[in-house]
Order: C-alpha cells, then sequence, then structure tokens
C-alpha cells in the first residue's frame, strides 16, 4: 500500500526570550494509506505537536511532512489549509462545534466551505449512521458530550477524508459513553477505507490501531504493531 503520510526528521523548537525549548527531536515514521496509528506518551512529550505538524496546523523548525504526496513545508499557510480541506478531517476532545449551529448545520459546514451544493442528504445519512437521525435540528447545549462528538465525527467523516486526525476523542466522555463513540468511530474509519492518526493517553483505546507510536520528551521512544484483536 503507498505511504500516504511521511515524516522524516521532524524537530520544533520553541523560543521564549532567550530560551528555547524543543518539544519535538528527530521524529521519523510513516504511515500506509488506509492504516491506523495511535500516538501515546506522558504529558508534555509532544503528542499534540506532532498531530498538528503533520495536518499541516503547524511548520516544523526541522525537518519534512508528506501529506497525501504534497511536503506541507513548502506550502504557505493558504495552501496548507487547502490541502486540510480537500484531504483531511478532525476530531477534537472538545468536540469544537459553533454552537449557534444545529447538529445538522454544523455536519454540513465542511461541505460549505468547499463551495459544494446538495450536501443535506449526505449529512443527514451520516447523523443518523451515527445513531442522531432524531437529533439534527438540536443545538450543541441541547446535545449530550457523547451525542455532541457523534456530531463532531459526522462531520469529519463527511468529507470522505483521506485522513483523520484524532485527538483525545474519548477524553471528555465517561467510560460508557467513550467505548460507544470509540466503537462509532473504528466501524465508521473501516467503513470509509480513511487512515486514522490518533493521539491518546488511553492505552485501551490505542490498542484498537494497527500501531502505537510512543513520544517521550519529544523523541520517539517505540514504534510497533499492535496485536490483532480476537
Amino acid at each position: 500500500m503507498a505511504e500516504i503520510l511521511v515524516v522524516e526528521k521532524l524537530t520544533k523548537t520553541f523560543k521564549s526570550g532567550n530560551r528555547s525549548l524543543t518539544v519535538l527531536d528527530d521524529v521519523s515514521f510513516s504511515i500506509e494509506e488506509g492504516s491506523s496509528i495511535s500516538i501515546v506518551g506522558p504529558s508534555g512529550s509532544g503528542k499534540t505537536t506532532l498531530l498538528g505538524l503533520c495536518a499541516g496546523l503547524d511548520i516544523a523548525s526541522s525537518g519534512t511532512v508528506s501529506l497525501t504526496g504534497i511536503k506541507l513545508n513548502a506550502l504557505d499557510e493558504d495552501d496548507r489549509a487547502y490541502v486540510r480541506n480537500q484531504n483531511v478531517g478532525f476530531i477534537f476532545q472538545n468536540f469544537q462545534l459553533l454552537p449557534t449551529l444545529t447538529a445538522l448545520e454544523n455536519v454540513t459546514v465542511p461541505l460549505e466551505l468547499r463551495g459544494e451544493k446538495d450536501f443535506k442528504d449526505k449529512a443527514i445519512e451520516l447523523l443518523e449512521r451515527v445513531g442522531l437521525g432524531d437529533r439534527m435540528t438540536h443545538y450543541p447545549s441541547q446535545l449530550s458530550g457523547g451525542e455532541q462528538q457523534r456530531v463532531a465525527m459526522a462531520r469529519a467523516f463527511i468529507t470522505s477524508p483521506k485522513v483523520l486526525f484524532a485527538d483525545e476523542p474519548t477524553g471528555n466522555l465517561d467510560e460508557e459513553t467513550a467505548e460507544k463513540v470509540q466503537n462509532l468511530l473504528f466501524d465508521l474509519n473501516k467503513q470509509e477505507g480513511t487512515t486514522l492518526i490518533m493521539v491518546t493517553h488511553n492505552l485501551e483505546l490505542a490498542s484498537f490501531t494497527d500501531r502505537i507510536l510512543r513520544l517521550k520528551g519529544g523523541k520517539v521512544i517505540s514504534d510497533e504493531k499492535t496485536p490483532v484483536k480476537a
């Protein structure tokens, strides 16, 4: 299978006054199309920074990121945004739904930004697939945390992304709700053939991906395949 993400010698340093802090240090790995990987490690190990660099939300101090064959560090901010819009979906820990829009309207936002039309049926179908067919006209404040995350999931998949970036997707949910969201995420991912790149502190959740990349102090300390689930 072709490699959809290639990270080479990635280093990210932040300057604060006369001091500099290296958050990522010479990180390299690649991911095949249609596979899944979890990025794990203690707080401050550089997980979310790495995710942001892989998605082109930020640019590394040195090294390269190639996403769908495109070198992100060679692009300006507008071009990186275009690559994301065409290829990437996001799921965040805090849902990031727009409070003034209904569930249905939140799901259609990415396609509206693309300038596409006739997307309502697709949005309805996705909300039905995540079990929210009867909650489409509800606003985020009228939905539980699990329901909000399912809306966010439908929004992430509506563009049929090649790559889905998930940052602690179950981090704000209770155990029972987290398990339902987890199962839904992996089911949708498998059905759509999406490549999943997930940051999580939950090793049980991480064990459902094909690989686990462990960070410590900004460095990769292991990159291992996970045992096949029975």
